[in-house]
């Protein structure tokens, strides 16, 4: 099967716009917005957002994981600590996240400063996981080589019979929120002239918002 002429892809984007009239005041409203239009579309995985760091190395690295919470402190998400994002959060603890909607033809980057959120606030959430993918935290060495699926299966098992129906949630997981410094929101447009909107801390306090060329 030959494969399409990739220089040869074309699509015009006509959904929407976004300008500086009305976008939100706040970066977390308008966020708060495109993202309930987002569930509300039943898009597949909107909450999925992917997660860029960079190792001691300076060799930057992405992965899809999915957003469990946001407030005025964050965006978060739960991992295991001793992954390779984990590693280079210690390194360096900064990120930056994006959501792509591509049938609503939008885009949201954020960066900022990571930490780990609360214990309890690990807890709690962990507690609120099906008991399989309480038991997998303890099942994957996240990030490192194993010889086989079979070392999976085998972790779960023997996981399940050391925890039982109700297990503790391991040392090495939890959560981390991403606080925002910067937010950018994208909307295709016709002509590849899109609508990018930039949140940025303001002297004194507040969000300076402009708006960015395509």
């Amino acid at each position: 099967m030959e494969t399409k002429n990739l220089a040869a892809l074309r699509k015009s984007y006509e959904q929407g716009e976004l300008d500086e009239q009305h976008a939100a005041g706040q970066p977390l409203d308008q966020f708060r917005h495109w993202l309930e239009q987002a569930l509300a579309a039943e898009l597949p995985e909107p909450n999925a957002m992917t997660v860029a760091t960079v190792g001691p190395d300076g060799r930057p690295s992405t992965r899809i994981v999915l957003i469990k919470d946001f407030d005025e402190r964050g965006i978060v998400w739960y991992t295991n600590y001793a992954s390779r994002k984990g590693r280079e959060l210690e390194h360096a603890p900064f990120a930056a996240l994006q959501f792509h909607w591509v049938e609503l033809e939008r885009v949201v980057r954020i960066e900022g400063r990571v930490e780990k959120v609360s214990a309890e606030q690990s807890d709690a959430y962990y507690r609120s996981r099906p008991l399989d993918s309480r038991l997998g935290a303890w099942a994957s060495p996240q990030s490192e080589v194993i010889s086989s699926r079979a070392v999976l299966v085998a972790n779960a098992a023997k996981a399940a019979i050391q925890h039982g129906l109700n297990p503790d949630r391991p040392p090495h997981w939890g959560g981390y929120r991403l606080v925002p410094d910067r937010w950018e929101f994208w909307q295709g447009r016709r002509s590849r002239l899109h609508d990018r909107i930039r949140y940025r801390p303001a002297e004194g306090g507040g969000w300076l918002r402009e708006r960015l060329a395509p």
